[in-house]
């Protein structure tokens, strides 16, 4: 059950042994997680992947072995024959599954000495992260990283089973490709054989799983690799993992239905957790209205409310000029948060908001006896009263309010909500909400680039209803696209696909791009409509995000083996790093 090491077989993991196992010989195999010597007797907590065996060493039994136990050293790795045995009660301990045995040493071999390690390989270590990177095949060590990376396993074969089952091939696509226009930054791979021409590392197989659909193939899935060149936060990465899907004639509510049921097969399997089913769904335009963002975080309530009707009239300029200007004024009601924001609290909150580009925050406490506010007074009473029974406004609440262009005060009173909900323990850390983001815009307006760009990518379908918007008023088309976000957290999107070259056509128009620049970037692809294209649809998960929120972390990096840090550079190996002129010379490069 394990491989041969000087002499010796495992025999066991060390915490898959239970009290069903004593008075059995077995070999072990681990680290030495620690040593307690007690004179005569010597302890140590034996460790592997699957958890820590306590090991005896009696120097009356083994006497030569217990010599070389005497050296033994945090991280040595050992090799240990020996009985299963019952410890004795008052030694019994309730924090270790393997807490009620012990292996009584017979032989031991010391396979490898170690030194003394630059952090204690404990679990939930405070370590600097920057040392855990560096030194990352000792923090793996860690029985929380070990953890997830056990979760990580599961969550991938669970989706495997789940979509072979369901009728789908896993195929792989090229990860040498080519770059093309929209989205993040490519990452560019020059061609030694091509002088001058560059691969392009895939952002996602995208068009490689449309192509796929007109192949034939019906139903595609896999588990990929994907990169993009773009600036990094907690979520995000140079090099993530998609499980990345696509389906042939079906709809929106096939894709959603079956996907749901892969996340209730994934919490169910992983996590022991039953899902409700069917989620949430929220149309775009609503979720923002109510939460400021298309990632709500619907755990809690908190809901933005929109005030522009009730102040456009006042005398309070700041609002009634916003409005004016065909911006929006709205709030969001803080429930009993009188007694837990200070008046130097609620400073800070102005000062939290202008990260979002809003220019400032206004807000009226509520008390049993008077409004307390700087604002109050630009208000007439009839229009107070409209403020109050608009918000449900009780003694003790606080109104903060936000006024300017819509997408600045959605991002400002967005992320508000979430720091008010965060300060005041309105969160249900224990609980996983998912909803269904849908029907988002097919374009957005790009005022650098003075031209539309697509919201997803633009091989997305618009509404049937909405197609002939294109032509009049594109910025009113809807796509048929869907995100699933969890908790706040974005966790996967896709969107039904266009399948008429002539629709295509005329998305690539309003894009900007010539019918001779779109057949330059996309003629593979629009060739390829030519020959009958089924209607398909697809959607790519982020694994690392779902892993990561599964495994109650805050960061995806805590959930990839050897993830890379901030400025996408990697500690451990030391990469990027510099290559010979030799080989820049075979690829026809020169740096300056």
């Amino acid at each position: 059950m394990g491989e041969t090491m000087q002499g010796l077989k495992r025999s066991h993991m060390c915490a898959t042994l239970t009290v069903d196992h004593i008075g059995q010989e077995v070999t072990l195999m681990g680290w030495a997680q620690k040593r307690r010597d007690l004179g005569g007797v010597i302890f140590v907590d034996l460790r592997d992947r699957t958890g820590i065996m306590q090991i005896v060493f009696d120097a009356t039994l083994c006497s030569e072995d217990f010599k070389k136990a005497e050296s033994i050293r945090s991280e040595y790795v050992l090799a240990v024959k020996g009985e299963v045995v019952k410890r004795d009660d008052e030694t019994i301990n309730p924090n270790l599954t393997t807490g009620e045995i012990e292996i009584k040493v017979k032989a031991l071999k010391i396979l490898s000495s170690a030194q003394t390690p630059p952090f204690y390989i404990e679990e939930e270590s405070d370590v600097n992260e920057q040392v855990r990177l560096k030194y990352r095949y000792l923090d793996l060590r860690r029985s929380d990283m070990q953890k997830n990376m056990i979760l990580r396993h599961q969550v991938a074969k669970i989706a495997r089973d789940f979509f072979d089952s369901n009728g789908f091939l896993e195929i792989e696509t090229p990860m040498l490709t080519k770059s093309t226009p929209e989205g993040a930054r490519d990452y560019l791979v020059p061609s030694r054989v091509h002088p001058g021409k560059f691969f392009a590392l895939p952002q996602s197989p995208q068009i490689y799983k449309q192509l796929l659909m007109l192949s034939g193939m019906d139903r595609y899935f896999q588990i990929v690799k994907c990169f993009r060149d773009e600036d990094l936060r907690a979520d995000r990465q140079p090099e993530f993992t998609q499980i990345d899907v696509e389906m042939s004639f079906i709809d929106v509510e096939d894709i959603l239905t079956l996907n749901e049921q892969l996340l209730a097969d994934v919490f169910k399997q992983a996590k022991g957790i039953t899902l409700k089913t069917p989620f949430l769904r929220l149309p775009y335009q609503e979720a923002m209205d109510r939460f400021g963002s298309d990632k709500p975080d619907v755990r809690f309530d908190l809901e933005l409310i929109n005030l522009s009707d009730v102040v456009k009239d006042s005398d309070f300029k700041v609002f009634a000029d916003t409005v004016a200007k065909g911006g929006s004024v709205r709030a969001i009601n803080a429930k009993n948060a009188m007694d837990k924001f200070s008046r130097r609290d609620l400073d800070a909150l102005v000062e939290f908001v202008k990260i979002y580009r809003a220019k400032g925050m206004a807000w009226i406490v509520v008390t049993e006896d008077e409004l307390k506010s700087p604002i109050t007074k630009f208000f007439n009473e009839k229009e107070i009263q409209a403020i109050l029974d608009r918000t449900k406004a009780e003694p003790g609440d606080i109104l903060m309010f936000v006024a300017d262009k819509d997408q600045i005060v959605y991002d400002a009173l967005g992320n508000l909500r979430l720091e008010i909900g965060k300060k005041m323990n309105l969160i249900d850390k224990e609980a996983y909400q998912f909803v269904w983001v849908t029907d988002f815009p097919l374009l957005e307006y790009d005022e650098e680039e003075k031209r539309y760009v697509a919201k997803h990518h633009p091989f997305t379908s618009p509404r049937d209803e909405d197609i002939d918007l294109l032509d009049t008023e594109p910025a009113k088309v809807c796509a048929k696209a869907y995100d699933i976000v969890l908790n706040g957290v974005e966790i996967g999107g896709g969107s039904i696909r266009v399948h008429s070259s002539e629709l295509q056509q005329k998305i690539f128009e309003t894009l900007g791009f010539s019918k001779e620049e779109a057949w330059e970037r996309f003629g593979f692809l629009m060739e390829a409509f030519k020959y009958g294209t089924p209607p398909h649809g697809g959607i790519a998960y982020g694994l690392d995000r779902l892993v990561m929120l599964l495994a109650g972390c805050d960061s995806i990096r805590d959930v990839i083996a050897f993830p890379k840090v901030q400025n996408a550079s990697e500690l451990m190996i030391n990469s990027p790093d510099e290559v010979s002129g030799k080989q820049l010379k075979e690829l026809h490069i020169k740096i300056d």
